[in-house]
């Protein structure tokens, strides 16, 4: 079965993200259904978009639960058989959903798909062994994994064990996914001739910047460590993680004495995140994004 407007649909995360969501959602066509799940209690964020725009849903999770555990509301809530995953801060081009279709007519068995970044500087993909495997009929590769902010799923392939693992707060939760997908005989595809725009590190409110930091350089090691022992082994984790700790106990210090906040608590978040992954503890940090 390939892909149409009368099977797909779009699920967005959103957390504070008001000000870049409208761009995204006009540049869909308005006969495909989105389900937004806003990481809130913004019940009035929910009845603007559902006032604004027909095809939105808007699920609001009274809490931050992160990107993989809001994705997992999202493509559960969807009634398709595909469910594109994309990030707030993503826009198409006129052609971009098209070309899709037209591909997944020669690549029905696909678990994952998506296009290409506009941005040839940032490609939003890893080849296999680093070969680019283009399959210049179709024009698409096959890759080993895809960045989450684009990812189109084919639920036929893939079974509620193999949705977003929900551990992962922030990071990896994508990697995890694409590594789980291979491992069990999935095919990841990248559509050349499709197009997406993403802005990047633009999903929340500015305002908000030092706090989105802090968060993410905890939650970087902390998922950093969990994805190795996970799918590598302790050892693994550890070895590769340690040097970072070490340095980042060092940092603090040097940004402590010299009373440089924002550098200090970076060093400290990227110490914290690394010790709490060690002793087993879950990614509990959260951001403070409360106006």
């Amino acid at each position: 079965m390939s892909i149409s407007r009368q099977n797909l649909s779009i699920v967005i995360v959103t957390i504070q993200s008001e000000k870049v969501i409208h761009k995204c959602i006009k540049s869909i066509q308005e006969n495909i259904p989105i389900i937004v799940v806003e990481n809130s209690n913004d019940h009035n964020f929910k009845k603007s978009l559902e006032s604004d725009y027909k095809n939105v849903t808007c699920i609001v999770t009274g809490e931050n639960m992160g990107m993989g555990a809001g994705n997992n509301i999202g493509i559960k809530s969807a009634k398709t058989d595909y469910v594109y995953i994309i990030n707030p801060d993503v826009t198409f081009n006129e052609n971009t959903l098209d070309e899709l279709f037209i591909a997944s007519e020669k690549i029905s068995e696909f678990s994952i798909m998506t296009p290409v970044c506009s941005d040839s500087s940032f490609p939003n993909y890893k080849h296999i062994n680093d070969n680019n495997d283009l399959n210049i009929e179709n024009n698409t590769f096959k890759v080993n994994s895809i960045d989450g902010y684009s990812m189109l799923l084919n639920k036929k392939k893939l079974s509620n064990e193999i949705y977003f693992d929900e551990n992962f707060f922030l990071y990896l939760e994508n990697d995890d996914l694409c590594h789980r997908v291979i491992k069990n005989g999935g095919l990841i595809y990248v559509v050349a001739k499709a197009k997406i725009n993403h802005l990047g590190a633009s999903a929340v409110n500015n305002k908000f910047l030092d706090e989105i930091e802090y968060s993410r350089n905890w939650h970087w090691i902390w998922s950093k460590f969990y994805f190795n022992k996970k799918h590598y082994g302790l050892i693994k984790a550890v070895t590769q993680g340690m040097i970072g700790f070490i340095t980042s106990i060092f940092k603090y210090m040097f940004y402590l004495f010299f009373n440089n906040k924002k550098k200090k608590k970076i060093y400290f978040n990227r110490a914290s995140g690394f010790y709490n992954a060690l002793i087993g503890k879950t990614s509990w940090y959260r951001p403070d994004l409360k106006d």
